[in-house]
């Protein structure tokens, strides 16, 4: 398993970003939502990656999977030169949401425990009841790239009122980490980060296990 040892931009055709740059994109994708994208592994080219993710969000549920993944994207923060306290302070981790019914027949959201799981190496707390998603949509695999943007158009909101209280205004001025499992087009991301940025998130950055593209 060939763990990446750089980063990359945001271009469908990425370009590698220098280990001692701060910015995750390059001059042809600045106007993206995401400020870059930390993911270990290519998603196409290899079978085992492709399994792996596969059960983990999918029958057989191996839930157990988040410490076995969290653990391949720290190994690519140490090999990428990413695991500065520079890059981790003042941030938090945020997990993709799930709707309702995703969580009902899967039991838990693969995103938030791997975000439990690299919060216990990286140190910073995960947030998860913050961003949440309030409409059923189509699977994105099953989308056209610009059918995949009007699919999630107002799918994710940020939770005003919270049990717990002032969760929300941890989200202000900090950088915030998405958490999920595979970056495809980015829409998804796309469509958090711009409600984070919203809501005052001063940067937003992905973090996936693999990428596909």
């Amino acid at each position: 398993m060939d763990i990446s040892e750089y980063n990359y931009c945001l271009c469908d055709k990425p370009a590698r970003i220098l280990s001692d740059s701060k910015l995750g994109k390059c001059s042809q994708c600045q106007k993206k939502e995401l400020s870059g994208l930390y993911f270990a592994l290519p998603y196409k080219e290899k079978n085992i990656t492709r399994k792996l993710i596969y059960q983990f969000k999918y029958k057989p549920y191996l839930k157990d999977l988040a410490k076995t993944l969290a653990s391949i994207l720290i190994e690519h923060f140490v090999l990428s030169k990413n695991n500065t306290n520079e890059i981790w302070e003042n941030s938090v981790l945020i997990p993709v949401p799930l709707d309702k019914k995703k969580i009902k027949i899967r039991g838990y959201n693969q995103s938030e425990e791997l975000a439990k799981e690299l919060s216990k190496v990286l140190q910073i707390p995960v947030i998860s009841n913050v961003l949440v998603k309030t409409k059923s949509t189509k699977p994105q695999m099953e989308l056209k790239k610009e059918e995949r943007e009007k699919n999630l158009l107002g799918a994710f909101v940020i939770k005003k009122s919270l049990p717990t209280g002032g969760q929300a205004e941890k989200i202000s001025g900090t950088k915030v980490f998405l958490v999920d499992d595979v970056y495809t087009t980015g829409s998804t991301m796309a469509e958090c980060a711009k409600v984070l940025r919203h809501a005052g998130a001063k940067q937003v950055w992905g973090i996936t296990i693999a990428r596909e593209g």
